[in-house]
């Protein structure tokens, strides 16, 4: 009868924590799922999509140049091919459900990964034993930020960063308690290690070296500062029983090495002219302020205390108690708080870390009572903030209507595109990926900053009084198709883009104002309420 009742809360809580994670992943289904179609949440999203798609067609292809983006010139994306394999995988999966098996995986690949995530930490905090592992389980299935990063309908490499970062970062702290724990009497050093340091050390390894497969920035950082804390702890990074994996590390490297065959770009870390412009409109790489109160929306209150629980931490580990364990992962917090605070792009792993070190910081604490009723309290940003996403006022749920209709008018337009024949369009940048995904067809800007000079060009034809200057771009790009979308956000995205005023008639003004005002080698083709289509007529 034990045996039953442990067995059946291991299913509850599993099946909590599943529906947790999937009710707050999928809560956007409604902006994702439109008409039978599949939308994706951002621009990057269409940009890993178009490469799936590729992949999808072509078995075995490794994508080292996109061509559909700043055409003609293409880009070499920072993107790899992890993550187009494993969406193709999952659509290999659906194929006998759906005819839309490819959009479908792009949709649910992320979701899926954090329920992934999700299952591990349940497993691997179980096995720690920690006290209060449930407010660990909680943020990370709740945390807005996380949501975001792993939500459906964005099929982008942060998800599987996510889960990565967590299997290494867990898989390191493991070790560390293995290694300052003592042997249990009768069994020696060798086999107790045999038993648990090397599983957890290849883990590690493992988990590291794929996540710098996926993206050489975040990962590369987190490792790093790691490393360099666990060895100036323990000095235990190169002993003999973690040469093992130091060799499997290696080698995942060499071979991500040999299969991708590009060394990573880091142009954006310090962007400049122009680059430093089309940054500063990008969300993930604005800068959060330690005031800004979205810092309460992502970990709640209890991020008010956290400094005061690492000192006290940091405190009881000079006393010789249990908190030796968790001091580096602490400097990895403090780190990941510090970038977030450069870029918001690392808000995704601060987050993530901050949930992990809660119920070891959480512990110092001697009341059960007064820990879980601050836990509670403190969830109430959090909670303000899933209140406002599902029960949106007015203003929001015309806003979300509205994007929803655009998204399906632009696609519409884009499917009038296909062709076999190559006929490069200009369209706004953040359009762009999408139109490409829809149509087939390459597009002048791209939504990355390798796309930076498709970017400035598009932007200095949207933004030009010089009709000989506009058409000169579109003959340069060989450009047979021009969206014109909403004037007044195209303007304005286009002088930040090029740090410039706005002119009394850009053009884009005047293509999605005026059409019958549109110069002659423009001939208006197609409109809907979203945007109009003009053909060009120039040489290509």
């Amino acid at each position: 009868m034990q045996r039953f009742g442990h067995f059946a809360l291991i299913v509850f809580e599993i099946a909590l924590l599943t529906a947790l994670i999937l009710a707050a992943r999928c809560a956007n289904f409604q902006d994702i799922f439109v008409a039978g179609n599949v939308y994706f949440v951002d621009a990057d999203c269409y940009a890993r999509m178009t490469r799936a798609q590729m992949v999808r067609e072509k078995p075995g292809l490794i994508i080292r140049h996109h061509a559909l983006e700043n055409f003609p010139q293409g880009t070499t994306p920072h993107t790899t091919a992890l993550l187009d394999y494993l969406i193709v995988a999952l659509s290999l999966f659906l194929n006998p459900f759906t005819a839309h098996a490819l959009d479908l995986a792009g949709a649910f690949v992320s979701p899926l990964l954090a329920l992934l995530g999700g299952w591990f930490l349940w497993w691997w905090s179980r096995r720690m034993n920690f006290r209060y592992r449930w407010v660990m389980l909680i943020l990370y299935a709740i945390s807005p930020i996380l949501v975001h990063g792993t939500e459906l309908g964005r099929p982008d490499h942060q998800s599987l960063l996510i889960l990565l970062v967590t299997v290494a970062i867990c898989a390191e702290w493991t070790l560390e308690k293995l290694q300052i724990s003592d042997t249990p009497s009768g069994v020696t050093r060798e086999s107790h290690m045999a038993r648990g340091v090397r599983a957890w050390t290849l883990a590690s390894a493992a988990a590291w070296a794929l996540a710098i497969w996926v993206s050489a920035y975040e990962p590369l950082v987190l490792f790093l500062v790691l490393m360099a804390t666990a060895l100036l702890v323990n000095r235990a990074v190169f002993a003999r029983d973690r040469r093992a994996g130091w060799i499997l590390f290696s080698g995942v490297i060499a071979i991500a090495f040999a299969i991708e065959r590009r060394v990573p770009s880091f142009a954006v870390l310090q962007p400049n002219g122009h680059l430093k412009n089309w940054a500063s409109t990008i969300g993930e790489l604005a800068h959060v302020s330690p005031i800004n109160p979205v810092w309460f929306n992502w970990c709640g209150y209890l991020l008010v205390i956290t400094p005061l629980l690492i000192w006290m931490s940091v405190r009881m580990r000079n006393d010789g108690a249990q908190g030796l364990r968790v001091p580096p992962v602490c400097v990895l917090l403090i780190a990941t708080y510090l970038l977030t605070i450069w870029q918001a792009r690392w808000g995704y792993f601060f987050v993530l870390i901050f949930a992990l070190t809660l119920p070891a910081l959480l512990a110092l604490i001697k009341s059960g009572a007064a820990v879980w009723i601050a836990v509670v309290l403190s969830m109430f940003p959090i909670l303000r903030d899933w209140d406002a996403r599902l029960w949106p006022n007015e203003a929001q749920l015309a806003g979300r209507v509205e994007r929803r209709i655009e998204s399906a008018q632009i696609r519409d337009l884009a499917l009038s595109l296909r062709s076999l024949e190559v006929n490069p369009f200009l369209a706004p940048w953040w359009l762009t990926p999408s139109i490409a995904y829809w149509s087939g067809q390459p597009g002048v800007a791209g939504s990355s900053h390798e796309s930076l000079n498709g970017i400035e060009e598009s932007a200095q034809f949207f933004l030009s009084e010089n009709l000989e200057q506009a058409h000169d771009i579109l003959d340069k790009h060989r450009v047979a198709w021009v969206f014109a979308y909403d004037s007044q956000r195209v303007e304005q995205n286009s002088a930040a883009v090029l740090n410039e005023a706005l002119p009394p008639r850009a053009l884009c003004r005047l293509l999605y104002e005026t059409p019958s005002q549109a110069p002659p080698f423009l001939i208006f083709s197609a409109q809907n309420p979203t945007c109009k289509l003009y053909r060009a007529a120039v040489k290509r």
